[in-house]
């Protein structure tokens, strides 16, 4: 049974950092990808980053050179690390997981609890 739980938000000013954790469970690295969605307040779910079963990675535009994913294979766990946070970063933050690589909502086979980020400006 595949299993996701996202940690790590909270209070951060703008400029600042964060680190986001997702416990996974009931599957490999090697076999789902995994990764990043935001949901700000009034809008629509979005893909940030994504990490695939090759080990490359994928960022959206908003995000790229801020943010960086990662996975602990020994640990079940993916990270985001946020840096230099923007008040539109604000949002509730979801680890979810697929068996292809379409990093939509819509083609999510799994998805984690949020934790909440907010940036003040």
């Amino acid at each position: 049974d595949v299993q996701l739980q996202a940690s790590g938000g909270g209070f951060v000013q703008t400029g600042g950092s964060l680190r986001l954790s997702c416990a996974t469970s009931g599957f490999s690295f090697d076999d789902l990808y995994i990764g990043w969605f935001r949901q700000a307040p009034g809008k629509e779910r979005e893909g940030i980053s994504a990490l695939n079963t090759d080990g490359s990675t994928w960022y959206a535009d908003s995000v790229q050179g801020r943010f960086t994913i990662s996975g602990d294979k020994t640990k079940n766990r993916l990270y985001l690390q946020m840096n230099s946070l923007k008040p539109e970063g604000t949002a509730v933050y979801y680890c979810a997981a697929a068996d292809s690589s379409w990093w939509d909502p819509r083609n999510m086979n799994c998805w984690g609890k949020g934790t909440l980020v907010t940036v003040s400006s």
